[in-house]
C-alpha cells in the first residue's frame, strides 16, 4: 500500500507523541521533529506508511537514545489485558461458535494502538468489538484454509493484543509460528514481549527481522522468508501488516480494524469498522 499526503500529519503526530515518552528534553525534541520533517519532506509517496514509520522511529531512537519509549505502557497493556484473559476465556468457552468468537477477541486486540490513538479503557474497548458487526467476514475462506493448514504463520501486532492471539491459537489447535518484530517499534510485540504474554506456550516464537510497524518482507530474514514462503495460512494483524502485505500474494488473511479513513477507503469500509478479510 502506498502513502497518500494525509498520511503525513499522522506520521507527524506520531513522531511528537514518541519523541516525548523517549524523553523530556525539550531540545532533543526539537531536533526530532526537525529531522522528521526534513525527511518528510524528500520521501517517495511511492514508499509504504511502514518504510516510512520505520525510518521515523530510527530517529527517534538515534537522536533520543531511548531505543523502546514505549516499554513501560507494553508491560502495563500486557498486564491489563492478562488480567482480563480469564473472563474472556470464559466467555469464549461459553460461545455457540468458538472459533468465531476467538477470531472476534483477537481483532478486538487490536484497538491497543498508541501509533494512532490512545485507549483509555482497553477493557471497554475490547467489549465494545466483541458485539460489533463485520465490515468483511470472510470467515468461511478462514475455517475451510484452517482445515486444511499443515501450521499456521501468525503475524502479531502490538504487545497488549498478544494476550488475546493466545486465545485464538489455542482454539486453532494448530501448530503455529508467532512472528514479532525484531527490535521495539511502537507498542508492537518483539521477543520480549511475546514471552510476557505468555505465546511460548502456545506457539513458536520467531522475529521476523523486520523493524518496521508492519512485516516489510525487504527487510525480513532470509530464515523468516522461508517460513512466510511456505505457509499454507498466515494470518496478519493489525494496519501496519495491512499496510505492508496488501498487495503481496500470498494465503494471507488480515484481521484489524480500520483506523484510518485511508485505511477505511482502501477496504472499502469506515472508520472503526473490524475486518477479517482473505488475500489468498
Amino acid at each position: 500500500m502506498r502513502t497518500y499526503e494525509k498520511c503525513f500529519k499522522c506520521f507527524e503526530k506520531q513522531a511528537e507523541r514518541t519523541a516525548k515518552l523517549a524523553t523530556h528534553d525539550a531540545d532533543i525534541h526539537n531536533e526530532i521533529m526537525l529531522q522528521v520533517k526534513d525527511y518528510l519532506q524528500k520521501v517517495s509517496m511511492d514508499s509504504t506508511p511502514p518504510e516510512i514509520a520505520e525510518h521515523i522511529y530510527k530517529i527517534i531512537a538515534d537522536v533520543s537514545g531511548n531505543a523502546d519509549p514505549y516499554q513501560a505502557i507494553k508491560q502495563q497493556n500486557i498486564e491489563k489485558v492478562k488480567s482480563l484473559y480469564p473472563a474472556l476465556k470464559q466467555k469464549l468457552s461459553q460461545s455457540d461458535n468458538q472459533l468465531e468468537m476467538a477470531v472476534r477477541l483477537a481483532i478486538a486486540g487490536n484497538v491497543i494502538d498508541y501509533g494512532l490513538e490512545k485507549v483509555m479503557d482497553i477493557e471497554q474497548a475490547i467489549e465494545e468489538k466483541l458485539t460489533q458487526d463485520f465490515a468483511i467476514f470472510d470467515f468461511e475462506k478462514f475455517r475451510n484454509k484452517l482445515d486444511k493448514a499443515e501450521f499456521i504463520l501468525y503475524l502479531a501486532d502490538n504487545s497488549g493484543e498478544a494476550v488475546l492471539d493466545k486465545l485464538l491459537i489455542e482454539t486453532m489447535n494448530k501448530k503455529t509460528i508467532f512472528a514479532v518484530k525484531a527490535k521495539p517499534v511502537i507498542n508492537d510485540a518483539s521477543l520480549n514481549e511475546a514471552e510476557l504474554a505468555g505465546i511460548h506456550d502456545v506457539a513458536e516464537v520467531v522475529s521476523s527481522g523486520s523493524t518496521a510497524p508492519g512485516t516489510l518482507l525487504s527487510l525480513c530474514s532470509p530464515e523468516f522468508m522461508d517460513i512466510f514462503n511456505r505457509a499454507p495460512m498466515i494470518i496478519s494483524k493489525g494496519q501496519g501488516n495491512f499496510e505492508a502485505l496488501s498487495e503481496v500474494d500470498a494465503p494471507i488473511f488480515f484481521l484489524l480494524k480500520a483506523k484510518c479513513p485511508i485505511i477505511a477507503r482502501d477496504l472499502d469500509v469506515e472508520v472503526n469498522d473490524i475486518i477479517l478479510k482473505s488475500m489468498g
